[in-house]
Formats: structure tokens, C-alpha cells, sequence
């Protein structure tokens, strides 16, 4: 009596196909990914011809070169995606940023202000002119 043994292998055949369509599939995707692709759709609830809700969806698939490329750089800003901005969270760098931004905003406001006074003086009325 002969023995016969199952290797578990696919068909040469099948092996083939699948091969083939892995590759077309992961070209697919390099293109996708270095084109990039976007995928808009709105969803809008009405009753009776009144709008009770809109949801506008944008989908952009792309990879982040390419994102960088476009402008796209949210992830390098969100301390719970990124080292550099949870460090810079942990040094308080962004703590300082603020404050320097505020500072400078407080000095501009202060001019301003100053020179609306000394506008108003001049009129003599201690009113703004109109």
C-alpha cells in the first residue's frame, strides 16, 4: 500500500493568481499612497424639507511625505501622536509660547490704547473723534 502526504501547499496554479494580485494590490496602494486620495461625502437628515442635521465627511488617504507636501501636519502638534510635541508639552515650551504671544499682545493693545487717548485729547472733548 502506498502512502500519500498533504504538504498544506496551495495549487501552483492558485499560488500564482494570488501572487499576481497581491502585487497589482500593492501597487494599488503605492499609488494611492503617493498620489494620495480624497473621499467626500455628506450626510443630511431632513424631515418635512427641514434640515435636522448635516455631516460633512472628508477622507484623504495619502502617505505622509506626501500629506507634508500638501500641508497636512496635525500629527507632528498632537502630544498623544508625537514625542516631540509631548516634550515639548513636558518642558513647557508651549506654556512659554503662549506667554511670550500673550506679552506681545498686551504691549500692541496698551499702544493702541494710548494712541486713542491722545486722539481723544487733542479733540479736547475726551471722546473718540468720529
Amino acid at each position: 500500500m502506498s502512502e500519500i502526504s498533504w504538504t498544506g501547499q496551495r495549487s501552483p496554479a492558485r499560488s500564482v493568481a494570488g501572487e499576481r494580485q497581491g502585487a497589482n494590490l500593492a501597487d494599488l496602494l503605492e499609488r494611492i499612497l503617493d498620489k494620495g486620495i480624497v473621499i467626500v461625502g455628506d450626510v443630511r437628515v431632513n424631515l418635512l424639507d427641514i434640515e435636522l442635521l448635516t455631516i460633512k465627511l472628508r477622507l484623504l488617504v495619502a502617505s505622509v511625505d506626501r500629506a507634508k507636501e500638501m500641508g497636512i501636519d496635525w500629527w507632528e502638534h498632537d502630544p498623544s501622536l508625537s514625542s516631540k510635541a509631548r516634550q515639548k508639552e513636558l518642558d513647557g515650551q508651549g506654556d512659554r509660547e503662549l506667554l511670550e504671544e500673550n506679552r506681545r499682545l498686551r504691549e500692541r493693545l496698551a499702544a493702541l490704547e494710548a494712541g486713542a487717548e491722545g486722539t481723544a485729547e487733542r479733540t479736547g472733548d475726551g471722546k473718540e473723534p468720529s
